[in-house]
């Protein structure tokens, strides 16, 4: 059995899909790779694959794929039925699955104020995990709420 190697990609719920493409390209360089694409749940090959995933009476949403070079990405959704909206609270930590998504970003400062300047936001101070290293993590967010810890350095670098 072949094992899992790399990360893929994570899925982001945001109310503007076309603000957030140019908001992840402007703000992280991503390239657009695909979409936005719109899906209807009208039978169509397209329509059912995305009732088996979602059900039935998701009616419409559209979706894009963006990339990084090294083949990781961001896949964003937006659902025009049930509408997309953007919860009060987007840091429930406490709850079960993901609450956040985690970049390296070797320009650290840069990259904060690259988030702010296009919208964004920075939630926490930058915190020094390690001044040896140099190693900091700080956490920010999108204009939409997805929450974006920025890491000064590789992973596996830092926890390994």
């Amino acid at each position: 059995m072949r094992q899992l190697t790399a990360f893929s990609h994570v899925g982001v719920t945001v109310p503007d899909i076309e603000g957030a493409i140019l908001w992840y390209q402007r703000t992280f360089g991503m390239k657009l790779l695909a979409g936005p694409i719109e899906v209807l749940e009208d039978g169509t090959e397209l329509g059912k694959a995305a009732a088996a995933i979602y059900g039935h009476g998701f009616r419409r949403f559209a979706f894009a794929h963006l990339g990084w070079a090294d083949g990781t990405g961001i896949e964003l959704f937006y659902f025009e039925s049930p509408r997309t909206y953007r919860s009060n609270n987007t840091f429930e930590y406490w709850k079960t699955g993901i609450y956040h998504i985690a970049l390296t970003a070797p320009n650290f400062q840069a990259t904060i104020e690259r988030i702010i300047q296009h919208g964004g936001r920075q939630r926490s101070e930058a915190v020094e995990i390690d001044a040896d290293n140099g190693y900091s993590i700080v956490y920010c967010e999108d204009p939409w709420g997805t929450v974006i810890e920025l890491c000064s350095h590789p992973y596996s670098e830092m926890w390994g």
